[in-house]
This record gives structure tokens, C-alpha cells and sequence, in this order.
């Protein structure tokens, strides 16, 4: 769903807000306390548009880069979660089933002590995730004469055969330096809730999803976004659950950027957003596109290229509504037409339409790989942790189950 909070106001209602300033009644009291809204320019309109734009580009593009050498990857703890036919069929379903039972709490519980909760739970999901990006960059700057020590955090419960491991957490000193930049990030968000931390773990969790849930095939994510699609419509132009969740929900699930930035700088509070699912619902399909572009073995990427400028096409067309109409979006009204029609042209017009659609990506990772109704354990290294309860989270919204340990043989 995407929305601009922005409320046009005419002269006359100006004036009316103003005589409404200066009323009082006959015991001395303001009639009514009224402020004036906030009315964008064009200029801080075209800047929140364009910056929101360009921000659902970054962990598009290069979490399906990533997406091709998780794929690859030897380790078995960095193996990304396997969407199938039957999870994407069932998934609006719980997606709509989320949505309204935080509609219910907050509108029957308070909404401070809700946002508390969430905001403790996303600092530790903002704060691995954000980890595991920053990672790579990390590799790149540390020298190779940096002392790089390795360390391990092991919890396991009962013993023998019945020994269950809780915790398996492997990591290094250049791990260390991540998590801690990425916890100051996560305290001034959990302090200040500052627009700019706020991206920074949403850009996190964007990109995380990108990389590391993996459609199996074309025809999943055809079924995936068709039942997104639905679900989308559905609860932004039926109903006022999304918006009012949207609105009430203080968690880095969205992105936003003010449009009074230029009047009022990084303290500004009158914002466009973007929700997350906006970016990784597509996001996920165009990486798929990009490893069937690798399995071509052509040298060129004609799908995944197709299907980032439809993705363009589609949030540029979901904008351009919203401001002429002055009302919230689902831009997966506009998104999913655009991200499944134009690949699917391009191959009808290449003659490899067949191909698109029996590629299974699956093929392309290690057997054994864990689907996404197989919830990953809590194991491995700093990026595998972050993505395993990411990923989770997104999309099901539940922990990580543990894993039984089995004995070694001496």
C-alpha cells in the first residue's frame, strides 16, 4: 500500500480555521482547537515521490543480485527459504488474517504499550538485518591485516538424544563491528523514531527479503502476486484496515520521506510512504527472473531488465494516481500487471515462454534447501541468524523453530 499523507486546503477553509482559532465560548473557553494542515509544494512533493522511488530501487536491484549467490551458496546455513504453489496460495490468506487482528488490538488495546512491544522486537530484527547488509561492504574495507577473530554462542537444552539446540550463533570480529553500528542505529530509531533509522532497518528488511525468500518457480509467483493482488484491492478500497494500520503501526515496515524537507530539514514530519510489501512481494519475482536469466546462460538479462523498468512503470503509474486523486494506493493494483506482463511479452515475442515457465529455480540449490513452512533454526553466522528471523517474520509473522541436535559418534 502506498500513501502520501497531504490534505489540500482552500481559502476559505483557511479563513474558517481561522475565525475557529479566535472563537471562545461563553465561559472564557476555545470553541475548538484547530491548526491549520500542511500543504506540500511541488517541489517537496516531486523530491518524497522521487526519493521513494529511487529507495524501492536500491534492495530491489541488489537484493537479486544477491538473490544468484545465495542461490549458490555451499553453506547450508545460508540456504534461502523456498516459497512453494501451496505457501504463495495460502499466503493472503494469512497475510489478511495479520492485518486485521492488528486492526482489532489497535483499536481495542492502547496503542503506546502496542508500539513498545513491536519497536523492542524490530530493534532486534532491525539491528541483525541491517548487520547482515552492511557485512559484504565490511569484507571490502577491512584490511586483510585486521586481526579477525572467530567466536561462537552456543545454548542447547537437555542432553543425550533429547539435546535441542536453542541458540547457534558463529561470528567474527568484522561481525562484531557491524552489530555494533548497527545497534546505534537501532537505539537512536528506538529513541527518536527518526525517519532516517526508520529507512535504514526498512532498507535492511527490504533488501533481506530480496536475497533470501526464493520463489520455486514462475508459475508460484504468478499465483503469489495474482492472490497479493486481490488482497491489496481488497483491504485498501474495501475497507479502512489498511490505511488505519498503516498509520497506527510505528515499525520500520515502511518506507517514508517527508515532503516538508525542504521547508523544515531532517526535522520534517509530513510524509509519503511506501509499504515494504510494495518492494519485496515484486522484488521477489524479479530476482527469480534474474537467476532464469542466469540459467539461460545467454550473457544477457533481458528478463530481469524488463521486469525492473515494468516495476518503474507500475510505482511511477501508482504515484502518478495518488496525486491526482488525493487517495492511498494498492500499488500492487498497478505493480503486479506490470511485473508479470511485461516479462511475459518479452518471452512470448522471444519464443521462450515454455522455458520461463518450467524453470525451477530450486534446482539451482543444494537439496535440502528449507522451504518456508520449514521454519530455519536460530544458527549459523550473523547474516544467516538476521535472515532466518527476517524472513520469518515478514512473512509469517512467527519464531523459528529449534532443532533437534543429533549425537555425534566419538
Amino acid at each position: 500500500m502506498s500513501e502520501a499523507e497531504q490534505v489540500p486546503a482552500s481559502a476559505p477553509e483557511a479563513a474558517a480555521v481561522l475565525d475557529a482559532l479566535n472563537a471562545t465560548d461563553s465561559n472564557g473557553t476555545e470553541a475548538l482547537n484547530a491548526t491549520a494542515k500542511f500543504v506540500a509544494t511541488p517541489e517537496g512533493t516531486a523530491l518524497a515521490y522521487g526519493s521513494l522511488v529511487f529507495m524501492a530501487l536500491l534492495p530491489i536491484f541488489f537484493g537479486a543480485l544477491r538473490s544468484v549467490r545465495c542461490s549458490k551458496s555451499k553453506n547450508s546455513a545460508d540456504m534461502p527459504e523456498t516459497i512453494t504453489s501451496r505457501d504463495a496460495a495460502r499466503f493472503p490468506i494469512i497475510a489478511s488474517c495479520t492485518l486485521f487482528g492488528l486492526y482489532l488490538f489497535f483499536k481495542v488495546f492502547s496503542q503506546e504499550y502496542i508500539n513498545l512491544l513491536l519497536s523492542v522486537y524490530f530493534f532486534v530484527l532491525g539491528v541483525l538485518a541491517l548487520s547482515h547488509t552492511m557485512s559484504p561492504l565490511m569484507s571490502r574495507i577491512f584490511p586483510d591485516s585486521f586481526p579477525n577473530k572467530q567466536y561462537q554462542l552456543l545454548f542447547t537444552q537437555g542432553s543425550g538424544e533429547s539435546k535441542e539446540e536453542i541458540v547457534n550463533y558463529e561470528f567474527d570480529t568484522k561481525n562484531l563491528v557491524c552489530l555494533v553500528i548497527s545497534s546505534v542505529v537501532g537505539v537512536w530509531y528506538l529513541l527518536k523514531k527518526h525517519w532516517i533509522a526508520n529507512n535504514l532497518f526498512g532498507l535492511a528488511f527490504a533488501l533481506n527479503g530480496v536475497e533470501l525468500l526464493h520463489l520455486n518457480n514462475v508459475s508460484t509467483g504468478c499465483i503469489l502476486l495474482g492472490g497479493l493482488f486481490v488482497y491489496d484491492v481488497f483491504w485498501v478500497f474495501g475497507t479502512n484496515v489498511m490505511v488505519t494500520v498503516a498509520k497506527s503501526f510505528e515499525a520500520p515496515i515502511k518506507l517514508v520521506f517527508p515532503q516538508d524537507l525542504l521547508e523544515k530539514g531532517l526535522e520534517a514530519s509530513n510524509f509519503a510512504m511506501l509499504g515494504l510489501g510494495d518492494i519485496v512481494i515484486p522484488g521477489i519475482f524479479i530476482a527469480l527472473l534474474l537467476r532464469f536469466d542466469v540459467s539461460l546462460k545467454k550473457n544477457s538479462r533481458t528478463y530481469f531488465y524488463s521486469s525492473f523498468l515494468a516495476y518503474i512503470f507500475g510505482l511511477g503509474l501508482t504515484i502518478f494516481v495518488m496525486h491526482t486523486f488525493k487517495h492511498a494506493q494498492p500499488a500492487l493494483l498497478y505493480l503486479v500487471p506490470a511485473c508479470v506482463g511485461f516479462p511475459v511479452i518479452v518471452a512470448l515475442f522471444n519464443g521462450e515462454l515454455t522455458e520461463m515457465f518450467s524453470y525451477e529455480s530450486s534446482e539451482e540449490v543444494l537439496p535440502g534447501s528449507p522451504r518456508l513452512t520449514s521454519f530455519p533454526t536460530v544458527s549459523g553466522s550473523p547474516a544467516s541468524l538476521a535472515s532466518s528471523m527476517d524472513a520469518v517474520s515478514m512473512v509469517t509473522g512467527s519464531s523459528p523453530r529449534r532443532r533437534r541436535l543429533q549425537p555425534t559418534s566419538m
